[in-house]
């Protein structure tokens, strides 16, 4: 199966930038609180995404924070953090230069996309669902990254982005214990960061998932 020209995947990484650009993703590193863990994430992540070269065939699978970049630090900052975390791990692995196709094409497919789903569905989760703080970690944390990359590997198929050595049901039985690997990881981050660093979660807040206890704080 033939893959779509490259400059569409240049084109929604451009428009997700120029989006994110609006927002002035920059700002959550004004709040104190969240400037180290964001720069664990850039040291940290890259690794993670290195980890691409283990699997046999080169597949792009892998886990990659990209849904918990969202809820830390906001999506406009995890979208422009994707470049430098993507262009890091490709240098470890390769110890030179990446190809500007190959790299956009993976910071699209493995970022971008399962980011900006876990945004919307996230949204979604917070404008339906209780109020509540297990809503938040179940529901934003595993259920929404869960169905952001499964999501992500059928828009991939239709894309025409799914490697010829696998057949469709492979691809997706792949994305789909992808999806629930990365929503274990991230679910787990968000439970213990909501429970012992709030502060470093951009997207919650007690007043308004724990209104109770927020409400005895002075």
């Amino acid at each position: 199966m033939g893959t779509l020209p490259a400059w569409l995947d240049w084109a929604l990484l451009i428009a997700a930038l120029g989006v994110a650009l609006l927002f002035k993703p920059w700002l959550p590193l004004r709040h104190a609180p969240l400037q180290s863990p964001w720069m664990g994430a850039m040291v940290l992540l890259p690794c993670v995404w290195w980890t691409q070269h283990l699997l046999p065939n080169g597949l792009a699978l892998h886990v990659t924070g990209a849904c918990l970049l969202v809820l830390m630090f906001g999506w406009p900052l995890a979208i422009w953090s994707l470049l430098p975390i993507a262009l890091v791990a490709k240098l470890i692995e390769a110890r030179a230069w990446p190809d500007a196709d190959a790299l956009v094409t993976h910071i699209v497919w493995l970022g971008v996309i399962p980011s900006t789903l876990a945004l919307m569905l996230g949204l979604a989760v917070r404008r339906w669902m209780p109020q509540h703080l297990f809503v938040y970690i179940l529901g934003r944390g595993f259920v929404v990254t869960a169905l952001a990359v499964t999501l992500t590997g059928y828009f991939a198929i239709f894309a025409q982005h799914k490697p010829d050595a696998l057949s469709t049901e492979d691809w997706m039985l792949a994305n789909w214990l992808l999806g629930w690997g990365e929503a274990i990881s991230t679910g787990m981050i968000t439970a213990i960061f909501v429970a012992f660093k709030p502060e470093w979660m951009l997207t919650y807040s007690d007043k308004r998932y724990l209104p109770g206890a927020a409400g005895k704080h002075p």
